[in-house]
């Protein structure tokens, strides 16, 4: 599991329904409700939105945390800056960008791809990264600037 269980925990929590949050995200409800499942991964776009709604970190989500929510620095995602952060994490690490690909099992034109900022990582990639070399999401994602753990 990614993110179902604390997502639906947090909604529960919030005494929120699946049918306002997929209101929220202008989906159906059935759309949601797979998404909270995981029988669908939720896009990043739409996993940043539901993060900003209910002031919860990815981090959290994820289960790499059990801190539920940042100071964060920035609530929209750029490109731009995830592409940076997942280059200076790549190389800290000592990574190829096909050893990393390999590792997540991606590409390595999507790794470079997600470098350049010209793709937004995928739900599944950024959790692979995250659970594996045990970075925050957060920080990679430019939310927060200061690593967490």
């Amino acid at each position: 599991m990614m993110y179902g269980d604390r997502l639906k925990f947090i909604r529960e929590e919030k005494e929120i329904t699946q049918y306002s949050m997929s209101l929220i995200l202008d989906l159906n409800k059935r759309v949601y409700g797979q998404y909270e499942r995981e029988y669908v991964v939720m896009p990043l776009k739409h996993l940043n939105k539901v993060c900003n709604y209910l002031n919860v970190s990815f981090d959290y989500l994820f289960e790499l945390s059990n801190t539920n929510n940042y100071n964060v620095d920035r609530k929209e995602l750029d490109l731009k800056l995830i592409g940076k952060r997942l280059k200076e994490f790549r190389k800290s690490n000592k990574l190829n960008q096909v050893k990393l690909a390999n590792s997540i099992g991606v590409s390595k034109s999507m790794i470079s791809s997600f470098e350049r900022g010209e793709y937004l990582i995928s739900t599944t990639a950024l959790y692979e990264i995250t659970d594996k070399y045990k970075i925050s999401a957060d920080y990679l994602l430019g939310k927060i600037d200061k690593k967490p753990f």
